[in-house]
């Protein structure tokens, strides 16, 4: 009989609520949770699919030890690796000192994982050396909300979405990072059209679809605007004197400033109009209630916080903040990056938001936890973290939940730095993570679903998570992990002293972190399990005896400075780091992908994901190719100041000329090259140390691979994924993606100057399973051209196109169908690039919950749909809602063409 258990999304920010449905063992559907305020009962696409992800094949089951770089791990129990980890932590510690550690841990991780690391951490090593990966996300909105508002505090709630009468969105394709926020935008805008939408990005996104005005700004240009638009609210008199001269200061320094902004100046730097810097100026001056979103394109820079501040003075100058439907709210990148923010997991952080360059704050929380001091050191960051690891400076490093050998920048570096660890330990559920490979201890880890604790997105909102089923193999909860591992620890560098680790359950670790809050800022020392069980997830503040959470900060005008008042940030604009030159002479820029998420290493377990985009590929404005002489899937190289990668390129009308867009999500399992990362750079802010993740410069040339090959097989696929990266990995160009729906496939595509030997063609064949049964061939060794389709009862279960690979779109569609025409069989390994008779490819699909492609979408358009019809008639955009913005994109783009023919 099945079972609902209450738990979260494990994705973005949002902090979605979702229903399980499971029998006890297995996971058998997920929808929202209506109750859940923070989604009101809407997933994404991710989100969704959540039940179809996890692949067990590609899941930790049990810890894995080698005692040298050159061997093997070899299954192990957890006695002896914990054994194992605390005795090599301990000798370090004694040789070199705590500094010579670190941990690296992530956002996905529960609150009560990331205490007890830090109290690990902190309290029993005595190292600051403790960072996570939402360094890479949130951490410039951190610091930029400390500087201007005293605290890291998003001041903001969800509803105040639904209540704005003008928003801004900069620095973030929301429509397909925070899909169901999106959601309850456009629905307030279609019930208020008066709600004036304000989108700046240097790319026209789905998000900018939405909006009344477009600031199509120049990539890192942030700052200039804020400061043209603040040159015209003062210039105009759109300003609250009596709000700025009661509650903020810094202001005269910050006017004297951007007096030299003027429209004309911003206009040329920004690569806008000055009229469109007016009519958003005269919006946020004269609008009751304006609310500003942001994400990475504004923190993932080298001068983010200046971006926040810059963006957070326009609030602070027109008084909009502390009210219904106004303020500056980040949307937090990770599900809970903010229950980091929290605990204080992060290097520049204690637990309570406290900071560790003060010494009180130190000795408050030594106090707590009953030890003599906390660290006074300053501790590394992720940047310095990996390259003090590369220096020979930490000599052992625990990485939890994260994967640092994608989703950092200047991946060659990361890859050296983790490859000369005396050390390295990684506690991870699934192992097909890039950074696996370089652990020296593998200790598999609960998943989503498996294990309890909290999180807290980016309202503030805690939610209780609950465990839904049992995790697989002996894969343990994250912070019983920690708690195991440190009772050992404390034996060998504490003796004798009473446990600082007394906790059996996880809510006993959330009590402590809450008592650890109180008097705080975020005091939620009035929560506990039973209070979020039967009173819904709750906002923080929550101090003791409050009835309920706090929706909206700041509403007294009371800021959490030493005096009270909110202080105005007055930065010069700066470029980005690298600017296009002669040699580099486009602006590459990196973002996310409707259906994935980071580095795939959970969303790249469920084939249906990748049918919205299938691999990775440069994207450039229609004229850039056309000036290069370039067309839509040709090969080229794209190369940075860091490294080099082959991939191919398309048209796409979003950009402008001199840019290029890739997605963030590709790394070494499914790229040459190490991956997207390989290009990008690690200079980072010196506030908030964040890397410049958004921008670098590159080149891009085309690349001549006479030989290339296409494969395609079904089943085991993440076991023949990571076979088939392994044997391709001569080639000069690899990509590997899944494609299907209920049968998920492989597929491989690789090009190279020649042909490989026959050994490694008849390896990738017996991984392909084209070694035995009814295999159909076709062999011209004088041109290096082999082809194979295997038939098992009367469909393509696999296929191997070398040297000549015209066929691939059709054969891949054949076996989509499930099922092949016997009159098709005499062509299937012709050299046609279309099938016989005239029919068409299957277009890509763009409403996955319902699998409808966009060929369909735009016949049913052609015919007089509009998108109540495309609901209707399709099905399209009545699930999810994700695939909406493109929905409407067709619709215009159907429109103009029919008046285009019509004139």
């Amino acid at each position: 009989m099945s079972q609902i258990t209450k738990s979260t999304c494990c994705y973005c920010g949002v902090g979605c609520g979702v229903l399980i449905e499971h029998d006890g063992t297995e996971v058998l559907n997920v929808s929202g949770d209506p109750d859940h305020p923070a989604n009101l009962g809407r997933l994404c696409s991710k989100g969704s699919t959540l039940h179809l992800t996890g692949d067990s094949s590609a899941r930790a089951l049990y810890p894995e030890l080698r005692l040298g770089k050159t061997l093997a791990r070899s299954r192990t129990d957890w006695d002896t690796a914990l054994d194992h980890a605390s005795e090599q932590f301990a000798q370090v510690i004694a040789e070199h000192g705590p500094d010579s550690v670190a941990f690296y841990l992530s956002g996905q991780l529960l609150t009560e994982d990331y205490f007890a690391f830090n109290k690990l951490v902190r309290g029993l090593v005595g190292t600051n050396n403790v960072d996570s990966n939402s360094r890479l996300c949130m951490s410039s909105a951190v610091v930029g909300y400390k500087k201007a508002l005293g605290a890291d505090a998003p001041p903001c709630s969800y509803e105040d979405i639904e209540q704005s009468d003008c928003v801004l969105i900069i620095g973030s394709n929301m429509a397909f990072a925070h899909p169901v926020l999106f959601r309850r935008l456009e629905a307030a805008k279609a019930a208020r059209p008066d709600m004036q939408l304000i989108v700046v990005d240097p790319r026209r996104t789905d998000t900018a679809e939405l909006a009344d005005i477009f600031l199509p700004i120049q990539p890192g240009t942030d700052v200039a605007l804020c400061h043209g638009l603040l040159h015209i609210l003062l210039w105009e008199g759109w300003i609250d004197r009596a709000f700025i001269d009661e509650h903020t200061e810094g202001f005269d320094a910050l006017k004297t400033l951007v007096r030299d902004y003027t429209p004309e100046l911003v206009a040329e730097i920004c690569g806008i109009k000055a009229s469109d810097l007016h009519n958003v100026a005269r919006l946020i001056g004269s609008t009751p209630s304006f609310l500003s979103l942001w994400c990475m394109g504004l923190n993932q820079s080298s001068c983010g916080t200046d971006k926040v501040g810059a963006l957070i003075n326009l609030h602070l100058a027109t008084g909009q903040i502390g009210k219904p439907g106004s303020g500056p709210f980040s949307l937090t990148g990770q599900p809970n990056a903010m229950g980091g923010r929290e605990t204080g997991t992060m290097a520049s952080i204690l637990p309570g938001h406290r900071d560790p360059k003060n010494p009180e704050h130190r000795a408050e929380v030594a106090r707590f936890w009953g030890v003599d001091s906390l660290p006074e050191n300053p501790g590394l960051t992720a940047i310095d973290l990996f390259q003090a690891i590369k220096d020979g400076k930490i000599k052992a490093l625990w990485i939890a939940c994260t994967n640092p050998a994608q989703s950092l920048p200047n991946q060659t570096l990361i890859h050296e730095a983790l490859a000369a660890c005396p050390f390295v330990v990684v506690q991870e559920a699934f192992t097909t993570s890039e950074t696996v490979p370089y652990a020296d201890l593998l200790l598999p880890a609960a998943s989503w679903s498996e294990k309890e604790g909290s999180v807290t997105n980016s309202e503030r909102r805690i939610s209780h998570v609950q465990a839904a089923v049992p995790a697989p193999g002996e894969a343990r909860p994250d912070w019983a992990i920690a708690v195991d591992f440190a009772k050992r620890l404390e034996q060998r560098l504490r003796a004798n002293q009473p446990s600082l680790f007394p906790f059996q359950r996880a809510e006993e670790i959330f009590l402590e972190h809450a008592a650890l809050t109180a008097g705080r800022d975020l005091d939620l020392s009035g929560l506990n399990y039973t209070v979020l069980d039967s009173q819904g997830p709750q906002q923080w503040p929550f101090p003791q005896g409050a009835a309920q959470g706090t929706a909206r900060l700041y509403q007294d005008r009371q800021f959490a400075t030493d005096n009270g008042k909110a202080k105005f940030m007055a930065s010069a604009y700066e470029p980005t780091v690298e600017r296009r030159d002669a040699r580099y002479e486009l602006s590459l820029m990196t973002g996310r992908l409707r259906d994935q998420w980071h580095g795939m290493t959970r969303t790249g377990t469920c084939a249906r994901l990748f049918s919205h985009t299938e691999e990775a590929v440069l994207s450039l404005n229609p004229r850039e190719l056309s000036r290069r002489n370039l067309s839509d899937g040709q090969l080229v190289s794209v190369k940075s100041r860091r490294g080099s990668l082959i991939l191919p390129v398309k048209a796409d009308d979003s950009l402008q000329m001199a840019q290029a867009f890739l997605p963030m999500h590709w790394g070494g399992r499914y790229l040459k090259a190490l991956g997207i990362n390989t290009l990008t750079l690690g200079d980072y802010d010196p506030y908030s140390q964040q890397p410049e993740l958004k921008h670098s410069a590159i080149t891009v040339k085309p690349v001549e691979l006479p030989w290339t090959l296409y494969a395609l097989v079904e089943g085991d696929v993440q076991n023949r994924l990571t076979r088939l990266r392994e044997l391709a990995d001569g080639c000069d160009y690899v990509s590997l993606s899944l494609v299907g729906r209920d049968t998920p496939a492989v597929v491989m595509r690789a090009a190279h100057t020649s042909a490989p030997d026959k050994a490694t063609l008849a390896a990738i064949d017996e991984v392909l399973g084209l070694d035995e049964g009814p295999v159909m061939a076709y062999d011209d060794p004088r041109q290096s051209v082999g082809k194979r389709v295997k038939l098992e009862d009367g469909r393509i279960t696999a296929l191997r196109l070398a040297g000549e690979s015209a066929a691939r779109e059709w054969l891949k569609a054949l076996y989509l169908e499930g099922e092949t025409d016997d009159s098709l069989r005499r062509w299937l390994l012709a050299p046609l690039s279309a099938p016989p008779g005239g029919n068409k490819v299957a277009s890509k699909v763009v409403c996955n919950c319902v699998n409808v492609n966009e060929d369909a979408i735009k016949a049913a358009i052609s015919a007089g749909a509009d998108l109540d019809g495309l609901k209707q008639t399709l099905g399209c955009g009545t699930q999810c809602g994700s695939c909406v913005p493109e929905l409407k994109r067709l619709i215009n783009q159907g429109q103009a063409s029919q008046l285009a023919t019509a004139l």
